[in-house]
């Protein structure tokens, strides 16, 4: 028996070891996620479809009314959900900041943005794991538009194992068409493209490893043409942002194998808008097939994006 049980010490001590040596990191887009009092107070006031509010207004489009309001039961929901997962870092977005996030995040600290208004992004991160708010990526919102802000953390801060992410939720409402499509949100998310493409390269240009997460709003499957056309306009976000150039700018995405996902919240399997994608030295540290979409319990009303993750080394 004391055999046994010695056994039995030894794997567990083994796993939890391993366990140790990885971090999780997932993204979460969770649908206008808000507290139910918050979007009471919002709903008499929502906006139309063309009379959208300022860049500092707290405001819900009126479309979302009734229907997008989340009870206390759905949080709980939520809660409960996330106390089940190896969750170390996760990129969230819509989201209303601090105050909501805690309340289905206890275990977890924040970095947001500083945008008031009601659909946010940032990161929770488990308690005890350093890190370090950097400051928010602002020119991701382009000029005169205060929306769409990235979020940037760094992990584990001065040590060889640190690295820095930027959690993003761009343009939407283009996701398969050329980026040079005449219509404005096409050429929004066009704007966006070189944005990101900056921060990705001054990360290489310093040789940290990074990694950028979030709703791209954008499927990658549908990009298999060269990023420019003949004028040099950017019709394509992956081979733009992913030219190599400068050296440690290739760039890493865990789940392109895994094709369409599905995960038990009513919408059937539909090709990703959201990724994990990996700068040449943080890919170096995923564990092979760690890329895992979570299905959701059954019953209850669940976000209309997938939880995705993957495992990192934390050894360099």
């Amino acid at each position: 028996m004391r055999r046994l049980a010695a056994a039995a010490f030894a794997i567990f001590a083994a796993t939890s070891a391993g366990a140790a040596e990885r971090l999780t990191v997932a993204t979460w887009n969770l649908e206008w996620m808000m507290r139910p009092a918050v979007f009471d107070a919002l709903a008499p006031d929502c906006f139309g479809r063309d009379a959208r509010p300022g860049g500092g207004e707290r405001a819900i489009p009126c479309d979302l009314v009734p229907r997008g309001r989340w009870s206390e039961a759905d949080l709980a929901r939520l809660r409960a959900f996330v106390a089940g997962l190896p969750a170390d870092v996760i990129a969230l977005q819509e989201i209303d900041g601090e105050d909501i996030a805690r309340e289905i995040f206890p275990a977890h600290a924040f970095c947001f943005t500083a945008r008031k208004q009601v659909q946010n992004v940032g990161f929770a991160i488990r308690k005890g794991l350093k890190f370090r708010c950097n400051r928010d990526y602002r020119a991701l919102g382009l000029p005169g538009n205060e929306v769409r802000w990235g979020a940037d953390v760094t992990i584990e801060p001065g040590t060889p194992r640190g690295f820095r992410l930027l959690a993003v939720h761009l343009k939407a409402s283009c996701n398969r068409d050329p980026l040079s499509d005449a219509r404005d949100d096409c050429r929004i998310l066009q704007r966006q493209v070189p944005v990101l493409e900056e921060w990705i390269d001054r990360r290489a240009r310093a040789g940290e490893a990074f990694g950028v997460v979030g709703d791209f709003n954008r499927r990658f499957d549908r990009e298999q043409a060269a990023a420019r056309d003949a004028q040099g306009a950017v019709v394509a976000m992956w081979p733009e942002i992913d030219d190599g150039d400068p050296a440690g700018a290739d760039l890493v995405d865990p789940g392109v194998e895994h094709g369409a996902i599905g995960c038990n919240n009513g919408h059937p399997k539909r090709m990703p808008i959201d990724y994990l994608i990996l700068g040449e030295r943080l890919a170096a540290r995923l564990v092979p097939g760690s890329f895992r979409v979570w299905d959701y319990p059954e019953g209850g009303r669940w976000p209309d994006h997938c939880m995705i993750t993957i495992e990192l080394r934390r050894e360099t």
